[in-house]
């Protein structure tokens, strides 16, 4: 597995250890179901975010064309979530921000993205929350405060860029400043740090190469790649920007997540805790014996 997250193919795997190639493809599968339990635990946690970062990939699977859509946290280099879908279009821009939400509280947080529109409105309307008044009917959604979004569009002319726009979308451009600096320090707005992660996914994901003949199965099998590799990223690569002069940072280690460099194997021997239970839903008032159960598994916080 340490192999197969470093980008090294199934085949030269099967030739060197002498595996079957439909284990270790059962042995990514499992890894990659891991891997996504893993940050869904310990990286969606509440966190002051700063500035977050997205943009979408393309990939190539037996069907056709399918893409994966990336989001990180600048300061700490933290990946904070992923979503493959076979359109680009607003539902697949819409679960990854609803990844970005969970992540972050209520705290100034600055987005930036490229050009493609349906951020703006995913933005404005994933970062609400219910007003509750105690009257019947769907309650009134607040928007959070200091919600602020960039777009960096870029003009391309025979596979080269040759203008950058930057756009202030939401925010003033005082407080959107100073958000990127206070995470990245000098420069400007761009989204840089995304499109190097962006490579490095592609550097380790077959399917995801530009002008390469590998395939994808199934769109699963490239989520599954994706969150082996991401998580691997988080908890086991240390960042060459994120080093003290004491030790080497990994992005977990940075965000406080952990305090050491995981292994692969301890990686992937995570224990996980399950879900909370939560009471199934039915109509009219609930029995006695259910209040008992609820009352049992949910204590105090039921």
């Amino acid at each position: 597995m340490t192999l197969l997250a470093h980008g090294c193919p199934v085949q030269a795997i099967v030739a060197a250890l002498g595996f079957d190639e439909r284990t270790v493809a059962a042995w990514g599968a499992r890894s990659g179901r891991h891997g996504q339990a893993v940050p869904e635990c310990l990286v969606e946690q509440p966190r002051a975010l700063g500035q977050v970062q997205a943009d979408e990939s393309r990939g190539k699977t037996q069907g056709g064309i399918v893409w994966m859509a990336l989001a990180m946290m600048v300061k700490t280099r933290l990946w904070l979530g992923g979503e493959v879908s076979a359109q680009r279009d607003m539902p697949l821009i819409r679960r990854l921000l609803e990844r970005v939400r969970r992540c972050a509280t209520h705290r100034p947080l600055l987005i930036c993205t490229d050009g493609l529109v349906s951020y703006i409105r995913a933005i404005r309307e994933t970062f609400r929350d219910p007003v509750l008044t105690g009257q019947g009917g769907r309650p009134r959604l607040r928007a959070w405060h200091n919600i602020l979004s960039a777009q960096v569009v870029k003009r391309y002319e025979r596979r080269r860029v040759v203008d950058t726009e930057r756009r202030l979308v939401d925010g003033t451009p005082a407080r959107v400043e100073t958000l990127r600096r206070r995470s990245q320090g000098d420069g400007v707005i761009n989204t840089a740090y995304i499109e190097r992660l962006n490579a490095t996914f592609r550097e380790r994901l077959a399917a995801l190469t530009r002008r390469g003949r590998a395939l994808a199965r199934r769109t699963l099998t490239l989520q599954h790649g994706m969150y082996l590799i991401g998580t691997v990223y988080n908890f086991c690569t240390p960042q060459a920007s994120l080093a003290s002069a004491s030790r080497e940072t990994t992005p977990a280690m940075a965000a406080g997540i952990t305090d050491h460099c995981w292994t692969v194997q301890e990686l992937l021997s995570f224990p996980v805790p399950p879900p909370r239970w939560t009471p199934p839903k039915q109509r009219g008032r609930p029995s006695h014996a259910l209040k008992r159960l609820i009352a049992r598994w949910c204590g105090d916080h039921g």
